[in-house]
């Protein structure tokens, strides 16, 4: 049973780095699609729980994929969504990389060059959209992630000082025993 698990997870995530454009960060919705929507391995809580510890620890964007394998099946897993994730579009990567560098003048290369860019962007937007969708069901994360949206957006405030904010409010309203949504 442990095995098959394992296999599923470096799987998974072998598939979902071949689309990987923009890295990690672009391909939360797929990640959250197949792991907590079609196959139930978790759901959105724990989900955006593992993105939070991600997304404030220091590191790679792809830790998000290595707590999730760590989550699912202990150390085996965390290696094997790790290496499922990294190998195949690092491979995919530098066998591009050399062909491209080789047709540098290339009319095509040039158009795919500038196609990829936008996508990327795309996919990372999608992301948050997931987040923002799997994580504020009522008023005030929603007012939270609005706000910190507009703040970073509109000012050069780090977004770590919005997170901490959020974990400040959160640790108050748990010690004065007020359940937040």
């Amino acid at each position: 049973m442990k095995e098959a698990l394992l296999f599923e997870i470096l799987r998974r995530f072998a598939g979902i780095s071949l689309v990987a454009i923009g890295g990690a960060n672009a391909v939360i919705p797929e990640i959250h699609r197949q792991i907590v929507d079609h196959l139930h391995w978790m759901d959105d809580r724990t989900f955006v729980g593992l993105i939070g510890v991600a997304q404030t620890a220091p590191g790679p964007n792809v830790m998000i994929v290595s707590l999730i394998g760590w989550h699912m099946a202990g150390p085996a897993g965390l290696a094997l969504a790790t290496l499922g994730m990294i190998l195949p579009s690092s491979v995919l990567a530098f066998g591009i990389g050399r062909l491209a560098h080789f047709h540098t003048d290339n009319a095509i290369w040039r158009r795919i060059k500038r196609v990829l860019a936008p996508l990327a962007v795309g996919l990372i937007l999608a992301s948050g959209a997931v987040m923002t969708r799997a994580a504020d069901h009522s008023a005030l994360p929603i007012l939270m992630t609005a706000g910190m949206t507009l703040l970073t957006f509109r000012t050069e405030l780090n977004p770590l000082v919005g997170i901490l904010a959020a974990a400040l409010i959160g640790l108050c309203a748990g010690r004065l025993g007020i359940a937040l949504p």
